[in-house]
């Protein structure tokens, strides 16, 4: 394993994190896997050398969390743990979304005890609040570093403009800033290079970059993507426009690729991220251990630049995904 320094924090961090949208329950989404399964992948994930782990609250209505805590036990002090609220937790509870300061309080403190963490090492902002001002929402989130439930900030998929708003807020009253940033990034979808990596870049702000295989259409082969799990149950993957424009000769020379270099579509996928300095760590889901082998080994795979040209080279503009 490879580790390295999360932007400002000074805090180490495995080059691959492992996240855990996909540990759960079936009930929330098909392809989620059952605690047993999960258990399995976080303990490989761990011996392994990973270090970093991602969750949030809404992924299976914070069973995630609790399986992941649970995991952890033992294994605290050496984790680096992230987690997030936004999103809905309870259709009854409008307090329940959002990021007010009623709503980061009671959220942080139930992630808090589904982890069975005093402290949780990063807390994000997973989306931006329109109806919540962002100094209020700031002001609750640098509360929650002084009370010590969070060590560090984070913010996940906004406009740059929003982005720079909220490093202006927290150095303008003094408030605990956004550390790190976590985006929606992968050769499917680069639009994040036209103003937030090089923002982030400028104010050493951590990059994590969540879906590096684009809900894995740049692991299988073109025609093969509806016919696997995640492909024909996950309306989410087909919502952004990973298919779109230069997307079908993307993948298909991400497959030739592959098959020169003797490794998986998904290792060069992660290969190529790996290789773009603005990237801290890229956010991996696997569904098994030996998908979690094989993207710890994409490390040791060597993109040289003609072939980080060839790969880019068919990428059409396309319209900005995963801000909601």
């Amino acid at each position: 394993m490879e580790y390295t320094t999360l932007g400002t924090t000074g805090v180490e961090v495995s080059r691959l994190c492992l996240g855990t949208m996909g540990f759960g329950s079936s009930d929330w989404r098909d392809w989620v896997l059952d605690e047993e399964e999960s258990h399995e992948i976080i303990d490989r994930a761990i011996d392994l050398g990973i270090n970093f782990f991602d969750s949030a609250n809404m992924y299976s209505r914070g069973e995630s969390e609790r399986i992941l805590g649970d995991a952890l036990e033992g294994y605290r002090d050496q984790a680096v743990v992230s987690t997030k609220c936004y999103y809905e937790m309870d259709e009854n509870n409008p307090h329940s979304q959002g990021l007010s300061r009623k709503t980061i309080e009671q959220e942080l403190d139930a992630s808090l005890d589904r982890l069975g963490m005093d402290t949780v090492d990063l807390f994000f902002a997973h989306r931006w609040d329109e109806d919540t001002p962002i100094d209020v929402t700031l002001g609750a989130l640098d509360d929650a570093v002084r009370r010590g439930k969070t060590r560090y900030l984070g913010a996940s998929s906004m406009w740059t403009y929003q982005f720079a708003e909220s490093l202006r807020t927290s150095e303008r009253e003094g408030y605990e800033r956004f550390d790190v940033m976590q985006n929606h990034y992968n050769l499917l979808y680069r639009e994040e290079e036209r103003e937030m990596l090089p923002y982030c870049n400028q104010r050493d702000v951590a990059v994590m970059t969540y879906s590096p295989l684009a809900r894995g259409n740049l692991a299988v082969p073109f025609d093969e993507y509806e016919t696997t799990d995640r492909g024909a149950n996950d309306n989410w993957a087909h919502q952004y426009p990973y298919r779109d424009g230069g997307g079908e000769t993307i993948i298909g020379r991400v497959e030739e690729l592959a098959a020169e270099k003797d490794a998986t579509m998904a290792q060069i996928s992660l290969a190529w991220l790996l290789s773009k300095d603005p990237v801290t760590t890229p956010i991996i889901g696997v569904d098994s251990i030996t998908h979690l082998e094989q993207a710890v080994d994409a490390l040791d795979i060597s993109l040289s630049e003609s072939d980080m040209e060839w790969l880019e080279e068919p990428y059409e503009p396309l319209p900005v995904a995963g801000h909601s």
